[in-house]
């Protein structure tokens, strides 16, 4: 059932990749931080191993994965600016947002101001929906798109090259083959936990519409 539910996610991500190249890897990258758990840590690497042949398309793989993460933080940023924190609890059940991941955000956005978005595009959790507190506080638009790209671009280019090297390794390396083979369903059990965690935790504490 695991390798099932892997393969398939594995199998949309690289066909995405595969049809649509550096677009589809903006699309990607864009649902990840319209605040939609489709994980980086996936995509990323997905998208180095299929893509990254060479150390210039590698810096090209990132930079469009980083111009995904700014395309798809317009929507939850404009959802704060606009309607500040009750339109983000209104609507936020619909994307799994729960108060505590909103307060968590918010904390680090207080604390830390804008340069939450360049240092929080590292951190889970927060990368996923810092776009609505930075709303929320109004941040200029401007200085929100180049800090996320700033702090979108290493982490890319860090998981697409960690992608091109285990595909360099996968092809020339029969050693690396019998390691993967030995613990790919451990791999994909964790995997595959952390997924159904994510979405079991989010959909029990999701943000619910008040009724008065």
């Amino acid at each position: 059932m695991s390798e099932k539910i892997i393969a398939a996610l594995a199998t949309f991500i690289i066909g995405v990749i595969s049809a649509g190249g550096y677009a589809g890897v903006a699309l990607l990258m864009g649902i990840e931080s319209a605040c939609i758990p489709l994980p980086s840590e996936i995509i990323m690497p997905f998208a180095g191993y299929v893509l990254g042949t060479t150390m210039a398309k590698l810096i090209l793989v990132a930079t469009a994965g980083a111009i995904g993460c700014n395309l798809g933080s317009i929507p939850p940023y404009w959802l704060g600016r606009w309607g500040g924190r009750p339109a983000v609890e209104r609507f936020g059940r619909f994307i799994l947002l729960n108060r505590h991941d909103l307060d968590l955000t918010e904390h680090f956005f207080q604390k830390y101001g804008g340069l939450t978005v360049l240092a929080g595009r590292l951190l889970p959790v927060v990368r996923t929906f810092i776009a609505l507190p930075a709303g929320i506080a109004k941040m200029p638009q401007l200085r929100f798109h180049v800090y996320t790209f700033l702090g979108s671009w290493p982490w890319c280019f860090t998981l697409a090259y960690i992608g091109m090297r285990l595909g360099a390794s996968w092809n020339s390396n029969p050693q690396f083959k019998a390691i993967f083979h030995r613990f790919h369903l451990g791999v994909e059990l964790v995997l595959l936990a952390g997924i159904l965690w994510f979405i079991t935790s989010h959909w029990k504490n999701r943000i619910r519409t008040e009724i008065a």
